[in-house]
């Protein structure tokens, strides 16, 4: 049933594709757009799956990864993320977004594979050490190939939708990374559940397969290694389609010059060194402000998305256990839903503004962590809802900012530097959390909302401060296109 929903949501998502579009696309451009991102979505997708397998096995290996060296792994993973971005932002937008993705996908699967072979030698006793520190490396390599994911999907995002598509695109990013989410918590967990050493209930042809492949015949240790294993197949496919399928700009697909109307507008002949990359973030106030958002909402992104997990895990909930039961689906759809109030809010009220709806996500997410640490300990439906519905807001910030003001900011040119420094700061955030609750959750779990609540507020505080920004380009388009004739088709 799950399945059903989210094949269901995924439709519903590319007939609202098809269905939205402003600059009036001719139908053959719209089509070869969705064989470029789908391809490119479902690739990060996976990758998803690829990264928070790691909080899957924590909760399979039990004892053997204590809630301390969790948040240590993590945090390594997190900041590695983060600081490599200094290097893969300015490269990808070099060598392009196709070549970053699969960069992206053959990387992280090489580190999937190590990190299934290390439980395995560890969950068998064939390898008598502290995971911490090895799994710690292997898991920092996985997140630096991870980390040209994001900006090589949005780089190629960047020359294939104008910054009044871009809302809902946005939209379709947090969508892609529900999808992750989802593959990771629930299909991690069914993959989990499968190569037990013992079953439950009666095993169909694909669980059977999977419990030969993976699981130890005549040995009671379950194949938790099976949860890394997986996610690196399926991203050896994907890699091998998206060399087939995505094109860079709409130019090496035949279309003619499509100008995006974003910050690098007028200036495409411009050569940018490294440096000059750099400086369009380091050097502009607007963009650390949006990164500083991005701050904000990693901590509250990944301090629910994990947290809760392991927090319903250990302490009994006891009415909502389908929130943990169904943690992944619940992630994807409240994602989704996110995602697009987000995208739509930006582009219908706000003109493509990406500070409004942020602002208002953000402050939203504040009162949701209240209503957490008042009701922790008297009512699980609640603390569960709460925990959902911050998901829901926090991909609908991730989404705006990341996956959208920095690219229009940014511009074409310099768009994987931007929105890949700015989605560092995201991991930054993460790896603040991690480290500080890993700690904190273990003495008393009430700290956990309590140090989320003061995020959010700053995050508030600093989107009202960017509510009127917009790039320069846009607002002459609007004023001279939107205003005073229809668009033009593109063929």
């Amino acid at each position: 049933m799950p399945f059903i929903i989210v094949g269901l949501s995924l439709a519903i998502i590319i007939a609202l594709y098809f269905y939205n579009n402003p600059l009036h696309h001719g139908r053959w451009f719209l089509i070869r757009r969705f064989i470029n991102w789908f391809p490119l979505g479902m690739t990060y997708a996976f990758l998803y799956m690829g990264r928070y397998n790691l909080n899957v096995s924590k909760n399979a290996l039990g004892n053997l990864m204590t809630k301390e060296d969790f948040g240590l792994i993590f945090a390594a993973g997190t900041i590695t993320y983060a600081v490599s971005f200094l290097v893969n932002g300015p490269l990808v937008d070099k060598i392009g977004g196709k070549r970053g993705i699969i960069i992206a996908a053959l990387g992280s699967s090489v580190a999937n594979i190590l990190l299934g072979v290390l439980t395995y030698l560890v969950a068998t006793g064939q390898l008598r050490m502290k995971m911490v520190l090895v799994f710690s490396a292997v898991y920092a390599l996985n997140m630096y190939f991870q980390s040209y994911g994001a900006v090589s999907i949005i780089k190629v995002k960047a020359y294939w939708f104008h910054v009044r598509e871009r809302g809902v695109f946005g939209a379709i990013f947090g969508t892609l990374i529900s999808f992750g989410v989802y593959f990771a918590f629930d299909w991690g967990q069914a993959v989990v559940n499968l190569t037990r050493a013992n079953p439950i209930g009666e095993l169909g042809w694909f669980q059977s397969l999977l419990h030969r492949l993976f699981a130890l015949e005549g040995q009671a240790v379950d194949a938790t290694w099976a949860v890394f294993f997986i996610p690196a197949i399926l991203l050896i496919v994907w890699a091998i389609l998206d060399a087939f399928l995505i094109k860079d700009t709409p130019e090496q697909a035949g279309f003619p010059p499509f100008d995006t109307h974003d910050a690098s507008s007028g200036q495409m002949h411009v050569e940018l060194s490294t440096l000059d990359l750099l400086k369009k973030v380091f050097g502009s106030r607007l963009m650390l402000l949006i990164a500083a958002i991005e701050l904000t909402s990693g901590v509250l992104r990944n301090g629910i998305m994990q947290w809760y997990f392991i927090f319903a895990k250990e302490v009994e909930q006891p009415g909502a256990e389908f929130f943990l039961n169904h943690w992944g689906l619940l992630l994807c759809m409240f994602g989704i839903v996110g995602g697009f109030a987000g995208g739509l809010i930006s582009d219908k009220f706000f003109q493509s503004r990406r500070g409004p709806p942020a602002a208002l996500l953000c402050a939203f997410m504040f009162v949701m962590t209240v209503l957490m640490a008042a009701f922790l300990s008297s009512s699980p439906f609640l603390v569960g809802s709460a925990a959902v519905l911050i998901s829901m807001a926090v991909i609908g910030v991730h989404s705006l900012m990341s996956g959208t003001a920095a690219a229009d900011f940014g511009g074409r040119k310099a768009t994987a530097t931007c929105s890949g420094i700015v989605d560092g700061f995201v991991y930054l955030g993460s790896g603040i959390q991690s480290f500080s609750l890993g700690y904190l959750t273990s003495h008393n779990w009430l700290w956990w909302p309590l140090f989320l609540m003061p995020f959010a507020l700053i995050g508030c505080f600093i989107a009202l401060r960017i509510w009127h920004d917009l790039p320069e380009a846009t607002r002459k388009y609007i004023a001279t296109v939107e205003h005073r004739q229809p668009p033009a088709a593109k063929s």
